[in-house]
């Protein structure tokens, strides 16, 4: 076993000071992580994975908050936007390009991946030990998935050390199949090398347990399976099944989530992000109106009564797509907030998630999970109330009469929706149609996912659920781009793609995309018939 004796750097440090996020996002983060030239392996190892780990979910205030609060939280369904000075914004369908063009053209994501990854690859090539960089496979697949999810075609195999993109795109399925490829690539090195690990402080999400890096990548595996289910079924049904009949199969307990634990003198840059100016971000009103309705007993775990809240013993989050300026600054400041603290880990995917996944496959898809749809989906509510620490599970479990509420908004019902967002119920129904059945697992994968914005983003794209509230009429400012039913699609390339890599972006619009590149244009993988 080859252990590394680290001198541990924390690296990216946090960019607190006291600006929020605006339209000049590249203009605020011009200070990118570069790992150099280390030359001493051990400190070369532990820099590099620390910098791997901060480009799936940016350690980076304003990076984190354009990823994953303004994107994928409100789209998912978790947040809303709360600052009524916004007037440009994902939610309303009408961004400036500096709020939709961070994971291609931040600083902090793709150059901070790749430069981390070439470090790993040369720890490893000089020591002789393939474990290292076969782990920074798993975060790169884990990060870049991210990143196609959010635009359909991007360049991926093509790009350099330096992870700039001014290189040919991709089309989407090629990136999957490359994923694929990179993960059993991976897979294969680490179940070779299953006895080995890393020093603890060059892992702040499995302290260097190999094992544990294996079950994630299963999980990973399974993830990315079950998203092309609709585009290649075929393939889905290889990738998923080899990924539950691998040797450490997938995570099926929360001591195997995968979190990464980096906080603590550090902020955890979402906490940050959602407390900006008395909150930028909120709790959305669908998934309170979800959670509200079935009685469950995870609020108090997601959810907290803000100091001047309407009501402190009720809940009540904000309609997604509202006219901010509309409502006003004293009224969105006494809606729910978010229940985060400053050293929470960022989670990455839960056994809860694992357990959907493998309750859809099998329910729908009529995959080989290993066990039943109906196991699997009262494990993944067990899984979920044991992770947040709630009790009730069984009565959750055996409710088959409560549905979702409907949304009375507290600021003279000015963004109300009268009707129930959904009649789907709780309790397990084997007799159920097969479409009810994707309801009621991705409704509570949804719940379950909370703060996994785009990944909710993506199901919901993927599979039309759980039903979300459309945005009100006065709020989609799309000019008829974007349908309110159905929400954002997608967004649109970096306007610097248009300048700096013309030829490729334009092959790429004119060849892989399925329509106009905006955000009413489904991505590869979002194809189901009913959707």
């Amino acid at each position: 076993m080859k252990r590394y004796i680290l001198n541990t750097l924390m690296c990216g440090i946090l960019a607190t000071g006291s600006f929020s996020c605006t339209e000049k996002y590249l203009d605020i983060n011009s200070n990118p992580y570069e790992p150099g030239s280390l030359t001493a392996d051990d400190y070369a190892l532990g820099t590099a994975m620390s910098g791997l780990a901060s480009a799936v979910v940016s350690d980076d205030v304003n990076t984190a908050q354009f990823t994953d609060c303004l994107l994928g939280g409100t789209c998912g369904g978790y947040f809303a936007d709360a600052k009524s000075t916004w007037t440009e914004t994902i939610s309303n369908f009408n961004p400036v390009d500096g709020w939709t063009n961070v994971f291609l053209a931040s600083d902090r994501v793709l150059p901070v991946l790749y430069a981390n990854l070439e470090q790993v690859k040369i720890v490893s090539q000089n020591t002789g030990d393939p474990v290292p960089y076969a782990i920074a496979l798993i975060i790169k697949v884990a990060a870049m998935s991210r990143v196609t999810d959010a635009y359909g075609p991007i360049p991926y195999t093509q790009i350099g050390v330096d992870g700039k993109i001014t290189v040919p795109y991709d089309s989407q399925e090629k990136v999957y199949d490359t994923f694929f490829t990179e993960l059993d690539e991976a897979i294969t090195t680490l179940t070779d090398n299953k006895d080995a690990a890393l020093t603890a402080s060059a892992d702040y999400v499995y302290s260097g347990n190999v094992q544990q890096w294996i079950k994630f990548a299963n999980s990973l595996k399974l993830r990315l399976a079950m998203r092309i289910s609709y585009a290649n079924p075929t393939k889905a049904k290889e990738m998923a099944e080899s990924a539950v009949t691998q040797e450490f199969s997938v995570i099926e307990s929360n001591e195997d989530n995968a979190a990464w634990h980096y906080f603590g003198a550090v902020t955890n840059p979402l906490y940050t992000a959602v407390t900006y100016n008395t909150h930028d971000s909120r709790v959305a009103a669908d998934i309170i109106c979800y959670m509200n309705g079935y009685n469950d007993n995870r609020r108090s775990s997601y959810f907290k009564a803000a100091e001047n809240a309407w009501d402190s013993n009720e809940l009540c989050g904000i309609r997604r797509g509202c006219l901010l300026d509309a409502v006003g600054t004293e009224k969105l400041q006494r809606y729910t907030d978010i229940n985060i603290s400053a050293s929470d880990a960022i989670q990455w995917m839960n056994a809860a998630e694992v357990a959907f996944l493998r309750a859809e496959g099998a329910a729908v898809f009529g995959f080989n999970m290993g066990g039943t749809a109906k196991d699997f989906y009262e494990q993944g509510i067990r899984l979920s109330f044991e992770q947040w620490g709630a009790g009730g599970a069984d009565a959750y479990l055996n409710d088959g009469t409560s549905i979702p509420t409907s949304y009375t908004d507290p600021a003279e019902g000015l963004y109300s929706y009268d009707s129930n967002l959904s009649n789907i119920t709780v309790k397990w129904d084997e007799g159920a149609t097969t479409e009810e059945k994707q309801e009621r697992i991705i409704t509570q994968k949804w719940i379950a996912n909370w703060m996994l914005g785009n990944e909710a983003w993506a199901d919901y794209r993927r599979t039309g659920y759980p039903r979300l509230m459309p945005v009100p009429t006065d709020g989609n400012k799309s000019g008829g781009v974007v349908d309110s039913n159905r929400g954002a699609r997608r967004m649109p390339y970096p306007a610097s793609q248009n300048t700096d890599n013309f030829e490729n972006v334009q092959y790429a619009r004119d060849n892989y995309l399925n329509g106009p590149d905006n955000m009413g244009t489904d991505v590869w993988w979002a194809c189901k018939q009913q959707n």
